[in-house]
């Protein structure tokens, strides 16, 4: 014996294939419409969600007043990661954008970040450089990704280096000792091209205080050695990848995280010497990240993807 539900659920699907019918006849242009755009009128529900998610992203994206930049995080993983596989389009000043953004989503003191905050950024900065950056990489975190960077003198690359072998030294000098990983190389004819980029784009990390340190030297020296980060000042959304080739800075200077005379210099200029800064790994096994400036404009803008 058939239920009440069957026989309702039948009317409804009659009901239905009569609207579709009505639309096709009344309506014919419409439905080409949609079939031009691959979306099929049984799913329109479907296309009618994605669209409502990244309205709630735009609507998010947008907020400005004092109050929304103290809720942390701004951009929702979860709309975010669906806009990501589904495609949007990016804005035409990407460096300006994701200034704004980070203005938002920061809080207002520096400090650690939560970790859905650093996702949304992470996201972010994908869609935004091309660039994998992640606050956590195989499991390593630092004790903070949000910071004060501080500007580092040049460093030894191998005995005898001297300021004037360095190519167009910036003005900072060159520091009385080695850096924490030792000299780049043994010897000056050692000292291969990736090497000199190395301590060119390097940067300062405080490993010293990360509280499983002593317990995994091994491991974790090794694993920083030479790691990837990018560095983003959030005050102008200028970019940089750099090599971790030191530790510090110590604890009372205020500051955590160093860089090269060269990156403080693409991320404020010649007078930048210290300010706020995200600084995440970059995810990069293939080594196919050049270290140095990002440049926004190499980045393809792909069109909005159509989905049925």
């Amino acid at each position: 014996m058939r239920t009440a539900q069957s026989n309702l659920r039948d009317r409804l699907k009659l009901k239905h294939l009569a609207e579709q019918r009505q639309l096709a006849q009344k309506h014919p242009h419409a439905l080409k419409f949609l079939a031009d755009k691959a979306i099929s009128l049984g799913k329109i529900r479907d296309h009618s969600a994605r669209m409502l998610a990244a309205g709630a992203l735009a609507g998010t994206l947008s907020l400005s007043s004092p109050s929304a930049r103290n809720l942390t995080p701004q951009l929702p993983p979860p709309v975010f990661e669906k806009l990501i596989s589904e495609g949007v389009v990016l804005p035409e000043d990407p460096q300006q954008f994701l200034q704004d953004q980070l203005a938002k989503i920061l809080p207002d003191k520096i400090q650690p970040l939560d970790r859905e905050t650093e996702k949304s950024i992470g996201l972010l900065l994908e869609r935004l450089t091309g660039i994998r950056a992640r606050a956590t990489l195989e499991g390593e975190h630092l004790n903070t990704t949000y910071g004060k960077i501080g500007a580092e003198q040049h460093l030894r690359r191998f005995p005898g280096d001297t300021l004037n072998q360095h190519s167009e030294p910036l003005s900072e000098g060159m520091a009385p000792g080695r850096g924490a990983w030792g000299y780049f190389s043994y010897s000056k004819p050692q000292l291969t091209p990736d090497l000199v980029e190395k301590e060119k784009w390097y940067a300062v990390v405080q490993t010293l205080y990360l509280s499983d340190w002593q317990k995994r030297l091994p491991y974790l020296r090794e694993w920083y050695k030479y790691r990837k980060v990018m560095i983003v000042n959030t005050d102008n959304g200028r970019a940089v990848v750099a090599a971790i080739a030191d530790s510090g800075p110590a604890a009372w200077t205020g500051k955590h995280f160093g860089g090269s005379p060269e990156v403080m210099n693409e991320l404020g200029g010649l007078r930048y010497k210290k300010g706020p800064v995200i600084l995440f790994f970059v995810d990069d096994p293939e080594n196919q990240v050049p270290l140095g400036p990002v440049d926004y404009n190499r980045i393809k803008k792909p069109a909005i993807a159509e989905q049925a």
